[in-house]
């Protein structure tokens, strides 16, 4: 099959994936336009309309699922093959898609991803990072990296190898004249940064000491949804916030922020790469699963508690 032709297969099955040319077409490298043309002369020489499009949603039409359904295995096939024969190269080559939330992306980027371009010239990574947890199979990405804790339970999880923590701070100029809490039940005394998660709930914050475990339904008049912007507060002195140590290490190491009730903030889990459970993993996915064990074995081991999901 000429090259062209297999593009616009994959076009059509990333579109019928995504329910979106714009979604599609960043996917497989090509702008929308080209990406829409391509399906108009596809459509064109098939003689049926293979998408129902409006300005806010595109479907299947029945045809194009019958289409989709006959095509996607067979692209899937051709994928597995080109992957079998790309083990073999020296040094793999491709694309690397990998989804994962703007936190964990902030700590991989650095030492895992660029470290990864270095050493892979003819590798390409594209990291697309969104709070929602999604299906990494459906929507066309080989990897993701999350909490241990979120990971998908049918998917293969490798961990970096450092456990997380979350940590109670809050600026001085805050506490100042206010008496420091002795226990987690102390917090509805302070105006408390809240965080809302990905699905919209607020999240309740959790502690723990000695087998104690307390969950606390913090109020205060500002109510975020991004670490960056929650340690921005905290740093102004808006109130306490309760986010990743990872993030405001340097501001408590300075004195910006001061750390309070540190021990009622066990570790847990830390983030892990996990991906699909295939007969042949990818080139380029293995290399990264290879250096991020690498690492893993450099790094004091952990030894975090379970934490709730």
């Amino acid at each position: 099959m000429q090259q062209g032709r297999l593009i616009e297969l994959e076009a059509v099955v990333a579109i019928a994936h995504r329910r979106s040319f714009r979604a599609a077409a960043t996917e497989i490298g090509l702008s929308t336009t080209a990406l829409s043309q391509m399906v108009a002369g596809l459509e064109s020489r098939l003689g049926v309309r293979l998408f129902n499009r409006t300005t806010r949603s595109v479907s299947p039409t029945e045809a194009g699922e019958q289409f989709v359904a006959g095509v996607a295995p067979a692209l899937a096939a051709i994928r597995n093959a080109t992957e079998a024969v790309n083990n073999h190269r020296a040094t793999p080559a491709g694309l690397l898609r990998i989804n994962t939330s703007a936190g964990a992306a902030r700590r991989i980027l650095s030492p895992i991803v660029f470290e990864y371009l270095r050493r892979y010239p003819e590798m390409s990574v594209d990291i697309v990072t969104e709070g929602r947890l999604i299906d990494i199979v459906k929507d066309g990405f080989d990897a993701g990296f999350r909490l241990a804790e979120h990971a998908p339970g049918d998917m293969i999880a490798i961990p970096l190898g450092r456990s997380e923590r979350l940590v109670l701070v809050a600026a001085p100029t805050y506490l100042a004249g206010l008496p420091p809490p002795e226990t987690p039940h102390d917090l509805g005394r302070y105006d408390c940064i809240r965080m809302r998660l990905p699905g919209g709930a607020i999240y309740r914050w959790e502690f723990e000491r000695e087998g104690e475990e307390v969950v606390i339904d913090v109020t205060g008049r500002l109510t975020l949804d991004e670490a960056t912007l929650i340690r921005e507060a905290a740093l102004a002195g808006l109130g306490v916030a309760y986010m990743s140590e990872w993030d405001v290490a340097d501001d408590v190491a300075a004195g910006r922020l001061v750390q309070l009730l540190k021990d009622w903030t066990p570790p847990f889990p830390g983030i892990c790469l996990y991906y699909p459970g295939r007969r042949h993993v990818p080139a380029g996915l293995r290399a990264l699963i290879d250096l991020i064990r690498e690492r893993g074995a450099a790094d004091p081991p952990a030894t975090p508690r379970a934490r709730r999901g």
